[in-house]
């Protein structure tokens, strides 16, 4: 059965496919019956960049551990980011 679950973002960024590196500009997340992990679901990432066409697609699929682990991960290195980018703290 279908979970339906499924979530679409603009994004900025570069993938890297079979035929090197493109311009990204949409995400798509969900989580639903995988196309490759031997997994009953997965939660899936597509990169794309709609323009492009199919080849401009860097996908993956996760078992939901992973995820949380990756999400937490994004974030911690997002937060070390943006205290780098804002300099060190006068006084």
């Amino acid at each position: 059965m279908c979970t339906m679950i499924a979530h679409r973002a603009p994004i900025a960024g570069s993938g890297k496919g079979p035929a090197g590196w493109f311009n990204l500009d949409q995400v798509y997340i969900g989580y639903d019956h995988p196309f490759h992990v031997p997994l009953d679901h997965a939660l899936t990432i597509d990169f794309v960049n709609e323009a492009a066409g199919p080849g401009a697609r860097t996908a993956v699929e996760l078992d939901l551990a992973s995820a949380r682990d990756l999400a937490q991960r994004i974030l911690a290195a997002v937060a070390e980011a943006e205290a780098y980018e804002a300099g060190p703290s006068p006084g």
